[in-house]
């Protein structure tokens, strides 16, 4: 790195980092993206062997490309490769393994520090631009301390596969997109699954003659924003159930991984020793999905009615039957993993931000950043891929890609407005 000032920095270099720098070359701003591993980084290490993008490969081309096999599914090796190509193809400039430890602002420029090959380096830069994602440290409830040193513990971004598991059957903890996919997984390597669920929300892969996703995009499902949703719980929400594999057009659900052997449980709230206690609450966890799904699939068929579009009815899906008793959901509230032959736990919790390195006042007291239509408080600083950005689709991979079209604009006028030329135009 010769160069220290820039009129952009970027941190992070998966598809939000290099979207950005897609749009920032073509405005001809000088820029560096720092990353501190490799290119697409969470990507390469923090995902599962079967592990595939939920929505299909057309919706996650990178600006300026065009998707092969558009109604695939990728996994996490093709995306990667897909995004070391871009950056050849268009010369980013990406400099690896470098991690920012330290954005502060003296004046009107900030100083960014790095990491890199264990040589502290400072830059400074007109704007910065943060696009590391919001799931960079691993969250593990605090009781798993409590579980015996016989159990095998390992986070979401740890697991593999099935055969780097010791022998015995597994305990998922998590029921969000990643606990499901990754039961769905074990099961079908013939482990026994005990899979601890959360109030998660679930939606066909396939109805009504079409992927899901493109209903929803032309119903402007994508484009509500934070100021539209009346319940400020639906803010919170994570991303529903919706499967990758298969045929293109089947549906998960905690009914069906019930039918393939795995046991529904509750939300896990402590443990000791050789014991798990959960809330008998798994029957509220399928009722809540099933009912988000009848409703997602009353909209579209409102949607086609509205618009007398021609649409085939439902095919039968036996996945999104509703289990209106919840008749898959256990009872259990105490297990005894030694005696259920339970030998590994996979804590599926999530992640938490770790933003602590931006020294600037970006952040409330509950740690959300504070921003008005995506633009935060602290000028010149800028934030990508965080939810609710814009709207319902900032955080989605296919989302990304306009917001980093408004941000870039807005840094290209700001940056521009301060020197003698006038803003480029992106044609």
């Amino acid at each position: 790195m010769t160069n220290k000032n820039f009129d952009v920095i970027v941190v992070g270099a998966g598809f939000a980092g290099l979207s950005a720098s897609y749009y920032l070359k073509k405005y001809g701003l000088e820029h560096i993206v720092f990353e501190r591993g490799r290119i697409g980084e969470s990507w390469r290490s923090q995902r599962w062997d079967a592990f595939r993008l939920n929505s299909t490969n057309k919706l996650n081309v990178l600006p300026g490309c065009e998707a092969d096999n558009v109604d695939g599914f990728w996994s996490a090796p093709e995306f990667v490769s897909s995004l070391d190509k871009y950056v050849i193809a268009h010369q980013l400039p990406v400099a690896e393994h470098s991690k920012v430890i330290s954005i502060e602002k003296s004046g009107d420029l900030f100083d960014v520090t790095v990491l890199s090959n264990n040589v502290t380096e400072t830059c400074s830069c007109k704007q910065v631009l943060i696009a590391s994602g919001v799931a960079n440290e691993a969250r593990i409830p605090a009781f798993a301390k409590n579980i015996s040193l016989a159990i095998k513990q390992l986070h979401t971004s740890e697991y593999k596969n099935a055969n780097e598991l010791p022998p015995g059957a597994v305990l998922i903890v998590g029921g969000a997109q990643s606990g499901i996919q990754i039961a769905a997984d074990l099961g079908n390597a013939g482990r026994k699954v005990f899979f601890s669920t959360s109030k998660v929300a679930r939606i066909p892969r396939w109805y009504r003659g079409r992927d899901i996703f493109y209903w929803l995009i032309d119903m402007k499902f994508f484009e509500v924003k934070a100021a539209e949703i009346e319940d400020p719980k639906m803010l919170e929400m994570r991303p529903p159930h919706i499967s990758g594999t298969g045929s293109g057009k089947d549906t998960v659900s905690l009914q069906s991984l019930a039918r393939k052997g795995v046991t529904i449980l509750g939300k896990m709230d402590n443990a000791i020793e050789q014991h798990a206690f959960f809330l008998q609450n798994a029957a509220e966890h399928i009722k809540f999905a099933d009912e988000y799904s009848d409703k997602v699939k009353e909209l579209i068929d409102e949607y086609i009615a509205k618009n007398q579009l021609n649409a085939p009815p439902p095919h039968y899906d036996e996945a999104d039957v509703p289990d209106d008793d919840a008749q898959c959901a256990s009872a259990i509230t105490t297990l005894d993993l030694e005696a259920n032959n339970i030998s590994s736990i996979i804590w599926c919790t999530g992640f938490k931000n770790d933003f602590s390195y931006i020294k600037l006042n970006a952040f409330d007291s509950s740690g959300k950043l504070k921003h008005k239509d995506g633009i935060p408080d602290v000028a010149g600083l800028y934030f990508l891929g965080y939810p609710w950005l814009f709207n319902r689709k900032s955080p989605i991979i296919f989302g990304i890609k306009d917001d980093a079209a408004f941000i870039t604009g807005r840094i290209n006028a700001c940056v521009k407005s301060t020197s003698p030329t006038t803003a480029n135009v992106v044609k």
